[in-house]
């Protein structure tokens, strides 16, 4: 058993958190730059670099296996499987096909509307609108890296109960007459008259390259900038600021995260570097969460396109699920010691 675990923690130290790159950039930053690590610019450096690299290399490796196996499943296949299933379990099942997609949440929503004019039920349609942005398998590992095994895991969990309860309680209460007619009365040609074709090794491949060529190019800024606000945060910004302010004692700290994350755009890539920082300055694991969900789930620019597709009434309900979801989630895991 002891060998078992020896190898588990070989291969955490190594591979997620890359423990050979941290020690790399400590003497890139003391040898090369000529910076202290015990200096704020020098530990700031140091963060900047080693996080940026380390979220690229596994963001490239983890987007490259994920769409590999995604291309056995086009979203024309897909619809077709999650079509004869109702109820609770279709729900389930966009909740869990979201999590093999990685999208933000405003290329999420063009899948919605093509899941939508497939004739999915809307319940089962919003699942994966929520869970695709909030969760995937790339984001698991990359969670993993920096948090352990324990939040990524709870996060994932927490992440898909919600996609599920949400879509669930849209379709409990009929709410699909509440999408635009011209998205209802649009035909999906490709659901009716195009079968999925089979694709050669070389072609998946290919096609695997070019997911993780598109990805990088639409999320690198927002990894930048939220690895800069992270770095700035761990550094620069004392403690005691932050705690007051959404600091474990105050009541309000999951309420104002879930707040301050709506207006925000980035994926959850972005989201990560500025979750680490907040929570290495000792805000609540729940509080950091409900930042993360936020951001990735309400942003401001995704509700505005959602806008275009259904109605304010629905729009409305859709955010004030998803919100008062993501403020149960956070207060519930702050009582919760990992």
């Amino acid at each position: 058993m002891e060998v078992v675990k020896s190898i588990f923690d070989w291969l955490n130290a190594q591979l997620l958190r890359m423990d050979w790159l941290y020690n790399l950039v400590i003497s890139l930053v003391e040898k090369v730059f000529g910076f202290s690590m015990d200096d704020k610019l020098g530990n700031s450096i140091h963060f900047f670099i080693y996080d940026t690299i380390k979220i690229f290399i596994l963001l490239s490796i983890l987007i490259f296996s994920i769409s590999y196996i995604q291309s056995y499943f086009p979203p024309e296949r897909t619809s077709k499987i999650l079509g004869k299933i109702k109820g609770i379990k279709g729900n389930i099942l966009g909740a869990l096909f979201g999590t093999i997609t990685p999208f933000c949440s405003c290329s999420s929503i063009p899948i919605f509307i093509g899941f939508t004019r497939a004739g999915l039920p809307v319940g089962v349609t919003f699942s994966f609108l929520i869970s695709s942005p909030l969760v995937d398998l790339a984001s698991v590992l990359i969670l993993m890296s920096f948090f352990g095994w324990k939040i990524a895991i709870a996060y994932v969990v927490v992440g898909i109960i919600l996609a599920v309860a949400g879509g669930s309680i849209i379709d409990k209460f009929g709410l699909e007459k509440y999408v635009e007619g011209y998205v209802l009365d649009m035909k999906s040609t490709e659901n009716n008259s195009i079968e999925s074709f089979e694709m050669s090794k070389k072609e998946r491949i290919e096609y695997s390259k070019q997911q993780v060529q598109d990805i990088i190019k639409k999320v690198w800024k927002f990894i930048l900038i939220g690895v800069g606000i992270g770095a700035l945060i761990h550094n620069w910004i004392p403690s005691d600021i932050i705690n007051s302010v959404i600091g474990e004692k105050n009541p309000f700290s999951v309420i104002i995260a879930t707040i301050v994350g709506i207006p925000m755009y980035a994926d959850i890539f972005g989201t990560i570097p500025i979750a680490e920082a907040l929570f290495n300055k000792g805000v609540g694991v729940g509080t950091v969460l409900s930042f993360m969900m936020a951001v990735t789930a309400l942003s401001l620019p995704s509700m505005i396109l959602l806008s275009k597709v259904v109605k304010k009434k629905l729009l409305y309900i859709f955010v004030g699920i998803v919100s008062t979801g993501i403020i149960i989630i956070g207060y519930l895991f702050n009582l919760v010691i990992f």
